[in-house]
């Protein structure tokens, strides 16, 4: 799951499309930024509480004050947010020049202007994974990890757990060693979004190790939801009747479980790297590790789920295109203006470092020691390796299923199902 930061762009290529019909421009016959006359470029930015418009604005100032003929104005999307905002702006004619957050699709690829020919976009992270029929679309300041377990210390010293298990069965004996040692709540989890990011927590890394091709497949029907996730699935159903997540998961709000896993009142948490950001704002939270989320095997390298950090990409409408290039490079290359964005929202990148909590410095490890050929996506997928419309919200809600007791040959059928009226 991708937290409510990225967007993808699906169900914006219809409206774009009948948008651009109209007032669609190309570099080629638009004005350009590299003369001397003054160029305004409009970014269209997720605003957040930690990026604010003030953050934005003093982000782009040094860049500004190298290009003084080049005026960068942020716009903010407000309550409806960028992936709103585009196929509006785009119909008034009001379309920003460059774009952050939105994730390239094959549909939203004709609408962005291919940066394929820039270096820098072509090392940006994770510039292959979301390359589409080997053209980049955007370039991104870092990842944010998905396939991660962030573990109580206390919890695994009260277990006996001296080092973090290796594959999927070991996690489950850990498990039942912790509820053996009085824990209530060995495993953190909670309704909404949350309770899918579990289950692909752990059944995705093993998956795509083994089919690296996994998204394309299934999509196409050359594989099924039941044989690629069936372990998962059925592990996912044991650690419901064995009472290792919460009974009441349905009902706990994303920040209710973070603030139960901070106190100490649960032992694992399945979550993304952006809650090392929260863990470092917490006054007095309990003493946390983190590790990857295992195999089904030891010998298998599990796949590292992960999202790109504040991607950028430039709308075909732009008439300032070589300007907007520049600022996405400065944006993404700049040692300062890099750290800066890794630093306000929790994320990383290999070779840029900034102060950490231990915490921060664990995860660090991770991304140092992943090798970037073994990044997956999550949930609906990006770039070329994309699942159905439609597929988050089903396996949520039959994960949800799994919570509420159904059992695991039925939850895989429903998804076969799902799956065959529904794949490409």
């Amino acid at each position: 799951m991708i937290k409510g930061r990225l967007f993808p762009a699906a169900g914006i290529a219809t409206v774009t499309a009948l948008a651009l019909a109209g007032c669609s421009t190309s570099a080629s016959d638009s004005p350009t930024s590299d003369s001397s006359a003054k160029v305004t470029l409009h970014v269209l930015v997720n605003v957040t509480p930690n990026l604010t418009e003030e953050y934005w604005n003093t982000l782009v100032k040094p860049f500004e004050k190298k290009n003084p003929n080049i005026d960068v104005v942020i716009q903010n999307p407000g309550a409806e947010g960028v992936a709103a905002a585009v196929p509006r702006l785009l119909a008034s004619g009001d379309a920003p020049d460059v774009v952050q957050s939105l994730v390239p699709t094959t549909e939203l690829a004709p609408e962005l202007v291919d940066l394929s020919k820039y270096s820098w976009a072509k090392k940006s992270p994770l510039a292959d994974q979301y390359s589409i029929d080997g053209k980049n679309y955007m370039a991104g300041i870092g990842v944010q990890l998905q396939s991660l377990i962030f573990y109580d210390k206390k919890a695994f010293t009260d277990a006996g757990i001296s080092a973090p298990p290796k594959t999927v069965d070991e996690l489950t004996e850990d498990l039942g060693k912790i509820k053996a040692a009085g824990w209530d709540v060995p495993a953190q989890t909670g309704g909404d979004w949350m309770t899918s990011h579990t289950l692909q927590v752990l059944g995705l890394p093993t998956i795509v190790s083994k089919d690296p091709k996994f998204f394309q497949n299934i999509s196409s029907g050359k594989t099924t939801f039941s044989k690629a996730y069936g372990p998962a699935v059925e592990t996912y159903a044991e650690w419901v009747s064995k009472g290792y997540l919460p009974k009441e998961a349905l009902g706990i709000k994303y920040p209710d479980a973070e603030q139960a896993f901070l106190s100490g009142k649960s032992a694992i948490y399945p979550m993304g790297s952006w809650f090392v950001g929260t863990q470092a704002k917490a006054a007095g939270s309990a003493e946390i590790g983190v590790f990857r989320a295992p195999a089904e095997k030891s010998s298998e390298i599990p796949a590292m789920g992960a999202n790109i950090a504040s991607p950028y990409s430039i709308l075909n409408t732009s008439k300032h295109q070589d300007a907007a290039a520049k600022l996405i490079e400065y944006l993404t290359t700049d040692k300062e203006a890099v750290v800066s964005q890794l630093k306000v929202d929790g994320n990383y990148r290999d070779g840029y470092t900034y102060e950490m909590t231990p915490l921060g410095e664990e995860l660090q490890k991770i991304v140092s020691d992943t090798k970037a050929s073994s990044y997956t996506p999550t949930g609906g997928g990006y770039g070329e390796r994309t699942m159905p419309t439609g597929y988050s919200g089903e396996i949520n809600t039959q994960t949800q299923a799994l919570l509420g007791g159904a059992p695991a040959a039925d939850v895989l059928k429903s998804m076969d199902d799902w799956f065959a009226a529904n794949a490409n």
